[in-house]
């Protein structure tokens, strides 16, 4: 193979990982989409730190309808729970419930820069929610030295709908038996 093609399909190579780079520069999901009146297990991905410096918290708000919400425990990491009313009732495994976590926040441990982790809680999404909704997880990075706010949400335009901080979304689908 000539010097000309290889130094081709380097740049070519160079161009797609580029390309690909945002897609995994956020905090995200690892399960996007969930059926209302179900369970759901949030594993909430870390994948780098603020600009170079290590994370030091994470910081997630709950939106409504995602009710009876706990989170797992992370060793070297202090949890922190602020419980508060959700906007109406829900029902629970034929409970009513009024209030509940609204937000999980884990401190105190560090996570590289260079490193990967995740934070998981799991919850139950309530049959108040409508199929083809999206939840919002607006979630704060806090690091050694500054802050990420994955908080953005979608302005309605279809060409602003890529946001440079963007919240983890997920996808409500149909309740399914």
């Amino acid at each position: 193979m000539s010097a000309l093609r290889i130094s081709a399909c380097a740049a070519l190579l160079a161009t797609a990982c580029l390309a690909a780079g945002p897609a995994f520069s956020h905090v995200t999901l690892e399960t996007p989409q969930a059926p209302i009146g179900h369970s759901y297990k949030a594993v909430l991905r870390v994948p780098h730190g603020c600009q170079g410096s290590a994370t030091t918290a994470i910081r997630i708000q709950i939106p409504e309808g995602l009710i009876g919400v706990k989170p797992q425990p992370k060793a070297g990491w202090t949890l922190h729970l602020k419980q508060g009313k959700y906007e109406t009732p829900h029902s629970l495994y034929g409970s009513k419930v009024e209030s509940g976590v609204r937000e999980i926040a884990w401190s105190g441990g560090v996570l590289p820069d260079g490193y990967y982790d995740e934070f998981v809680f799991v919850g139950y999404l309530s049959n108040d929610l409508a199929p083809g909704e999206t939840l919002y997880l607006p979630v704060v990075q806090e690091c050694e030295t500054g802050v990420m706010r994955w908080i953005d949400k979608p302005s309605g335009d279809a060409t602003a709908d890529h946001a440079s901080t963007p919240a983890p979304t997920l996808k409500l689908l149909p309740k399914q038996p």
